[in-house]
């Protein structure tokens, strides 16, 4: 049993407030463990807007409503090929995607890799399914209600981005990452050596820290590395980033419904991508938290941060990791500001969240990087 109790917590400052946290105590109706990285939400030094990504986004949505054009700063003019419409209702037809073109600071478009995406991509096949699920634990995450949705044939990795694909990527394109540049990004305070210096952090999500020197190449802080991981998710990436490497690779992010048909694997209404127990026979299907969240981590599944990806079985349709391990960026709005996020990840866990169900949502704004945050690209 991992004992986290001793992990220093105790420098937290309002400029570090959480939107959804606004009120200082936890609540069942915020983000699973996922801090917002805006400006009501940042360390008053770093200035009250971040440095920018260098990414241009210009979404090309067929869905009424989408902004024409998106700059880090402006998102939220609509909410583009949003899961739900500003009344909250789903639109009929989500076949029709953005297809975000990524582009650079100039507004031409990154160096092509010349290839697809390099890991295995799986065909799903247009049709119908049931969207969205009727629990109501997590109201302001409008998961329901269930609703039929036809989607048009795509394409989605059967895993996970990982460190190596990344690090590819950053090689030959040249990409440094937001949170290098921003010199800090969020590490669950678990992760830090006992010696660690005191943090800010997250008012009313205490173990969301500020760390210095945090970022891909360093997931758990200036002490760590990649050593080991390169088969790990990569984390500390934001939206814009998550973008253009999918663009790179002549892909893009999937959106809402596809992640959820595709996670699905051909089970209807499911609560969880490989069927409705969280263990059968006894087993483990995916990466959360084990015990009492963020109290003491039992360790049960084998990890406490992330795992190799594949590490578990896939689902219906051969795909790894739809639950647990990291969140996954998705190109779908979720409100006028937040990029919808699906999957949980190694912090989720019922006694806090149980976003690792296959019909659960979150969100974040566009620039927020975390390191439990990846992506899985789709065409």
């Amino acid at each position: 049993m991992i004992q986290l109790g001793m992990i220093k917590m105790v420098v937290l400052d309002p400029a570090l407030r959480s939107p959804e946290m606004s009120s200082g105590t936890p609540s069942v109706d915020t983000p699973c463990c996922i801090p917002d990285r805006g400006a009501s939400s940042m360390d008053p030094s770093l200035g009250s807007e971040p440095a920018r990504s260098g990414a241009r986004v210009t979404p090309r949505s067929t869905v009424s409503g989408a902004p024409s054009s998106a700059e880090p700063a402006s998102q939220g003019a609509g909410n583009g090929d949003a899961c739900s419409d500003a009344d909250g209702a789903e639109p009929v037809r989500q076949g029709a995607r953005s297809g975000d073109a990524c582009f650079d600071a100039d507004g031409a478009e990154p160096a092509r890799s010349g290839a697809r995406a390099t890991q295995s991509m799986i065909a799903i096949e247009a049709g119908t399914f049931l969207m969205g699920t009727n629990d109501v634990r997590f109201p302001a995450d409008r998961e329901g209600p269930i609703r039929e949705i036809q989607v048009d044939g795509f394409s989605i990795s059967s895993r996970l981005v990982t460190n190596d694909d990344w690090a590819v990527f950053v090689d030959i394109t040249g990409h440094v990452s937001f949170a290098e540049r921003q010199e800090w990004s969020y590490v669950f305070a678990g992760l830090l050596p006992d010696d660690f210096p005191e943090t800010r952090g997250v008012v009313g999500a205490q173990w969301w820290r500020q760390v210095r020197g945090a970022n891909w190449r360093r997931p758990y802080g200036p002490h760590s590395d990649l050593d080991g991981l390169g088969d790990h998710p990569v984390v500390h990436v934001n939206w814009y980033e998550a973008c253009l490497y999918a663009s790179w690779v002549q892909a893009r992010l999937p959106t809402e419904a596809e992640w959820e048909k595709a996670a699905r694997g051909g089970l209807s209404q499911s609560r969880y991508a490989w069927g409705d127990e969280l263990t059968p026979d006894g087993e483990h299907r995916c990466n959360i938290w084990q015990g009492m969240f963020p109290a003491h981590n039992t360790l049960a599944d084998g990890w406490l941060a992330t795992s190799p990806v594949g590490t578990y079985q896939p689902n219906g349709f051969g795909l790894h990791d739809m639950a647990g391990n990291v969140w996954e960026w998705t190109d779908s709005w979720f409100d006028e500001s937040r990029r919808a996020l699906r999957g949980g990840s190694y912090l989720c866990h019922d006694s806090y969240c149980n976003r690792y169900r296959v019909g659960a949502r979150s969100s974040s704004t566009l620039d927020t990087t975390t390191g439990n945050i990846g992506f899985r690209v789709a065409a």
